[in-house]
């Protein structure tokens, strides 16, 4: 049987390739000299995003269930049966290895800027993310068959200031499309910021709340982010051997942050470079946002409901962020299936000191380190 992972990677390496794009206005007009700046633009902080990463993570969400002949079923009896509310949900939580490649910069992109506003030249690289599940319900481990559940192709961009039009400082912004109908434009229109050691991770609360309002006005946590119940729309429904083997936990639901905190547990890290990417802008003219296919929005007179979805991972000492669909209850039949409406992500980019001990060697002697 072929691997699936076979066709992911051949896309990654394909996707990867150098490719360097610069202005042809030279090209074009053969009395004017390039206008291409002779150097690069500048990465800023991107100039971290190089090569090839790889680690565990943990991955959850809440995700719309079906009426019949789809229903997502349960081995223990849900009351009341989905996709009655409040079991029009299911909390899927998954055990992850992670991939993150980043290609070679592009070069200089040239964004022309309309009458005062001068043109500007964006660096910038594109990437690859594949996430697959090792969650092994037998185990309890992260040591299942991977299954592939995330491919994500994108580009990370670096925008120089620009004076005029608009008047706005350096910033940098992720541009990326998952495969189930949602593209994003997240931007960091704030500096990084630098800190001496290791990174302060805060904590993450995953309980559902109405969209237009948030968790602090009075939302209530659902039954099945109880991790010692074995009755509720969740999968992995039985988490006993999960939490036996501490993989999943009440502290995993509670906040699911602790799994970045507990990752650099023993490390020594002397400085994070961290920085957040949003869609959701203050100001809204200037920019970013998400946008969903048909099916994802569904009817166009939408009914306000939505539930919170997350995903943490290992990689850089961690990426965290989040997508917040919109679904409302199963007994309307109406109104969003699942529409990614804003989404947010943290990565704290860390300098991880190691100590090496290397022994003596005499002349001639062969060494097995690698």
């Amino acid at each position: 049987m072929p691997n699936p992972l076979d066709f992911l990677e051949g896309i990654s390496s394909l996707a990867l390739a150098p490719f360097q794009i610069q202005s042809v206005d030279g090209n074009l007009d053969p009395t004017k000299a390039s206008d291409s700046p002779s150097v690069a633009p500048p990465l800023g902080v991107l100039e971290n995003f190089k090569g090839t990463f790889a680690g565990t993570g943990f991955s959850l969400i809440f995700r719309p269930n079906s009426g019949p002949p789809t229903t997502t079923t349960f081995p223990n009896p849900v009351f009341p049966p989905p996709p009655m509310t409040p079991s029009e949900n299911v909390l899927m939580l998954n055990l992850t290895t992670e991939t993150l490649s980043f290609s070679p910069p592009l070069g200089s992109v040239p964004n022309r800027g309309l009458s005062r506003q001068n043109d500007i030249f964006l660096n910038g690289v594109s990437y690859v993310q594949t996430v697959n599940d090792v969650t092994n319900v037998a185990t309890g481990k992260a040591d299942g068959t991977p299954v592939p559940i995330h491919f994500e192709p994108g580009l990370w961009m670096h925008i120089p200031p620009s004076t005029s039009d608009p008047t706005i400082t350096e910033s940098i912004v992720r541009m990326g499309s998952i495969p189930h109908g949602t593209t994003i434009n997240a931007q960091c229109l704030a500096p990084s910021t630098t800190l001496q050691g290791p990174p302060i991770i805060p904590p993450v609360n995953i309980t559902p709340f109405l969209m237009g309002t948030s968790q602090l006005l009075g939302s209530v946590p659902f039954i099945s982010q109880t991790a010692a119940k074995t009755n509720t729309p969740r999968l992995p429904q039985d988490l006993s051997k999960f939490i036996a083997e501490g993989t999943i936990t009440q502290a995993t639901l509670n906040d699911p942050n602790t799994v970045l905190r507990d990752a650099n547990l023993g490390k020594s890290i002397t400085k994070t470079v961290s920085f957040t990417v949003s869609t959701h802008s203050a100001t809204p003219d200037q920019g970013g946002g998400t946008t969903n296919i048909a099916f994802l929005r569904g009817v166009a007179a939408r009914l306000t409901g939505a539930l919170t979805g997350g995903l943490t991972g290992g990689l850089f000492g961690g990426i965290t962020g989040g997508l917040a669909p919109g679904f409302a209850g199963a007994a309307t039949g109406t109104g969003p299936n699942a529409e990614a409406v804003q989404m947010s992500a943290t990565f704290w980019i860390e300098t991880v000191q190691h100590s090496i001990v290397v022994p003596p060697f005499k002349p001639g002697q062969v060494s097995d380190l690698h």
